[in-house]
């Protein structure tokens, strides 16, 4: 196997130079489009168990993000996608153009500013509107707005990985947004809150093999030369493996709402559901094998180039 490793472009190399306002614009613009498959639904609310008033669908709040116990998948998907996208374009520019000083790091501000204000407009429309007079609303806007946070934090960490991390790491970067890449594109196919129709609910039963297909080309992009990608590459396909059946557990059991009351109850049924996806070999092996498929593919075809 070949044994390249990014170039490292010299000034002369990158003769253009990147203007120094594009970095914090990109990380907005990618930030914005992590956000498409919210944005097609119209940005209204969804429908809340714990709302202080009896409020029509269509006359709940505009907010930036789909802040429910029923969206939590989606959640980290919008926030984590967009902040792959700003790392994958950061580090793509970087390699080819003359970047301004500290400009991976104005990208990142661009990114995170975007997300914060989403997070923050979203969060204190939701807790004006909740019924403050219920114990409840105070732990379900704790839970949410937690996962919310963690997202965002997950996010900053694939966007430092990807757009300035040596191969390996940006490989692991990328294996994490994979992810949560079906579940954005499942949003963009089957928008939060609409009827879907037949050939989009077609289309939605494919999308669980596409963080396989994503994990697989960024291993062959990678490449397997050095004991670091080799390493890389098993722990994305044990990402490709463990996340999924995780998220599988946790959006199951937040969706159960006879469980809403009993936070041990959830995270036992959490549990439950998250052991039957790792362990079923029908539900686990599949994606994983196309991964390593795909991934062989992308190496062969990188060797004969």
């Amino acid at each position: 196997m070949s044994t390249r490793t990014d170039p490292i472009p010299t000034d002369a190399d990158r003769t253009r130079p990147l203007g120094a306002w594009i970095p914090p614009l990109i990380g907005v613009a990618a930030a914005v489009l992590g956000l498409l498959p919210w944005l097609v639904t119209g940005l209204r609310l969804p429908l809340q168990n714990l709302w202080a008033a009896e409020t029509l669908p269509d006359d709940m709040p505009i907010v930036l993000l789909p802040f429910s116990q029923y969206a939590l998948s989606l959640v980290a998907a919008l926030l984590v996608i967009g902040a792959a996208a700003a790392g994958v374009a950061v580090r793509s520019l970087r390699l080819r153009l003359r970047m301004p000083r500290l400009g991976v790091l104005a990208a990142f501000v661009g990114l995170l500013a975007t997300q914060a204000v989403a997070a923050a407009q979203t969060a204190t429309v939701v807790r004006r509107g909740l019924d403050a007079s219920r114990a409840a609303s105070d732990l379900y806007f704790a839970a949410v707005l937690g996962v919310v946070v963690l997202s965002v934090l997950v996010g900053a960490l694939v966007f430092w990985l990807v757009a300035a991390a040596p191969r390996a790491g940006a490989l692991v970067g990328l294996a994490i947004a994979a992810v949560l890449f079906g579940p954005w594109v499942s949003g963009l196919l089957l928008p939060f809150g609409t009827v879907p129709s037949d050939w989009q609910l077609a289309l939605a039963t494919w999308t669980r093999w596409v963080p396989a297909v994503v994990i697989g080309l960024a291993i062959a992009w990678c490449g397997v030369a050095t004991i670091g990608r080799v390493i890389a590459a098993l722990a994305s396909l044990l990402l490709l493996w463990i996340a999924p059946a995780v998220i599988t557990g946790v959006t199951a059991a937040a969706g159960t709402r006879v469980l809403a009351s009993s936070p041990l109850d959830m995270l036992d049924y959490a549990v439950q559901v998250t052991g039957m996806a790792l362990f079923l070999p029908e539900v686990a092996l599949p994606p994983i094998a196309l991964a390593v498929a795909v991934a062989i593919g992308g190496l062969v075809v990188r060797r004969a180039r």
